[in-house]
């Protein structure tokens, strides 16, 4: 019987039971430790360079569509299967070379609560066992970090990520008044049974409004976007003119052919759909200035056009350990560097939670924001992008709330959403970060560049950043 050879103690074991990547280890505020043991925002820089490395062997996404059109009639599983399908396909991967799926939600899928393994069955992969995740809009960022995990804990070494939200198909809901009558009323019978019956109104079967609200807050996204307007004087025009600049460089990237690479054509029951369809050509400032705020029609500055859509779409991509990668003879497109995700009290400026991540992202990959070439900030809002911009560049904001000497610095408005961001292209919530993982990695290849950055707030008060790399 062969012997485990022993690790030499000045040696890094082949498993390291301590290397949990949780957001714990590294603190925004803490402090460089006195002892000689490496500071826990190195962990992600000792695994990344003494290890193997996690490679990003391709991704694709769907179009994304407005919600009630396009992508009305594919449902959630299905629209995951068809992204997952075509992107085993271009790469030419057998099934069985996939270890797990993991996929992001936010809207619960009721018939189908775990999508990861529904795509796994979908598409034969009875091996590869699955999870889904849910961390609002940064559900898409969350499955790549999940899959990322899984590879450095050495439990897999070919992650099948990705993330779909289709709000054409949320749930719709009763009254738990209603379900409690319609219940009884299942179990009743002759007199008993007309009499529970008459006891029900016709208003009874209006289905509930979904919840638009944060359960902590009260108050809506764009509620809780309205404020940081106000609370950082970003101005309505302003806001236009970002949501202007987004829609024009989406619009000239499709033109290009820029944004090809990314897409899949999805079949539905009524035909073929294989572009975006809220990308605006043209934006005209005088009709935006016209229309009414949304969230505060009084006071408000924040507008429809300024504003996310509902949206609908998947996304994934393909993880694996690089050495296995290679083995497989899987093209390697880029690497997860690190990542990091936050929280901040979400009753003060709730979507400022790029700004808390970021930092932290920045820290474990070893980097400045100067050597960052493209940088991707998911647009919920104007307001919300407009605001992080400003604290980014903010002394006074980095020490009362995140602990730190400095601010990260100004973002260069020439690296950032360059192929324009969900104001354009629409959000569906778990799929969005996949969408910018991949179009910062097309943008980098594309432009001959190395380092890229992809960030997103999120509901509940929360942040998530992803720093990829290319050799």
């Amino acid at each position: 019987m062969a012997t485990r050879k022993k690790t030499p103690a000045t040696e890094t074991p082949s498993l390291l039971p301590d290397t949990a990547v949780s957001d714990t280890l590294a603190p925004a505020s803490a402090a460089p430790a006195a002892s000689a043991a490496p500071e826990p925002q190195n962990l992600f820089r000792r695994l990344h360079l003494k290890r193997d490395r996690i490679a990003i062997c391709g991704g694709l996404r769907t179009p994304f569509s407005r919600s009630w059109s396009d992508l009305n009639d594919v449902d959630p599983v299905e629209l995951s299967t068809q992204v997952a399908r075509e992107l085993l396909f271009r790469l030419e991967l057998p099934k069985q070379a996939v270890d797990q799926v993991i996929w992001g939600t936010v809207i619960s899928v009721v018939r189908s609560p775990n999508v990861a393994r529904e795509v796994a069955m979908n598409l034969g992969m009875y091996h590869a066992h699955g999870f889904s995740v849910s961390r609002a809009c940064a559900s898409g960022f969350q499955s790549v970090a999940s899959g990322c995990e899984s590879i450095w804990a050495g439990t897999s070494d070919v992650v099948l990520c990705g993330g779909v939200d289709v709000t054409s198909h949320a749930p719709v809901t009763y009254k738990k008044s209603v379900v409690d009558k319609l219940q009884d009323l299942q179990k009743a019978k002759g007199m008993d049974l007309l009499k529970k019956a008459s006891g029900l109104n016709p208003l009874d079967f209006l289905p509930s409004p979904p919840a638009l609200t944060e359960r902590y807050t009260g108050l809506t996204m764009g509620q809780h976007a309205e404020e940081m307007a106000q609370n950082f004087a970003i101005s309505r025009q302003d806001q236009e003119a970002l949501a202007i600049t987004s829609h024009k460089n989406a619009y000239a990237a499709v033109q290009a052919g820029l944004i090809a690479p990314e897409l899949i054509t999805v079949q539905t029951p009524k035909g073929p759909v294989n572009a975006d369809n809220l990308i605006r050509s043209d934006m005209d400032p005088q009709k935006l200035a016209k229309l009414k705020p949304v969230f505060d029609k009084r006071n408000g500055t924040i507008t429809a056009a300024t504003s996310s859509a509902l949206t609908d779409g998947a996304a994934c991509v393909l993880l694996a350990r690089e050495s296995r990668a290679k083995e497989l003879g899987l093209p390697i497109v880029g690497y997860v560097r690190s990542y990091a995700f936050a929280g901040q009290d979400p009753r003060e400026n709730m979507l400022l939670g790029n700004v808390y991540s970021t930092p932290i992202a920045l820290d474990r990959a070893g980097l400045q924001l100067g050597a960052v070439d493209f940088i991707e900030i998911h647009e919920a809002f104007a307001a919300q992008v407009l605001s992080n911009l400003k604290m980014f560049k903010d002394d006074e904001f980095f020490k009362t709330k995140l602990g730190r000497d400095k601010a990260l610095g100004e973002i260069d408005l020439a690296k950032l959403n360059v192929r324009g961001g969900s104001l354009a292209y629409g959000h569906p919530f778990a799929a969005t970060g996949i969408r910018i993982l991949n179009t910062m990695i097309n943008t980098l290849r594309q432009n001959n560049k190395s380092i890229g950055l992809g960030t997103a707030c999120a509901a509940g008060g929360m942040g998530s950043a992803l720093v990829v790399e290319i050799d």
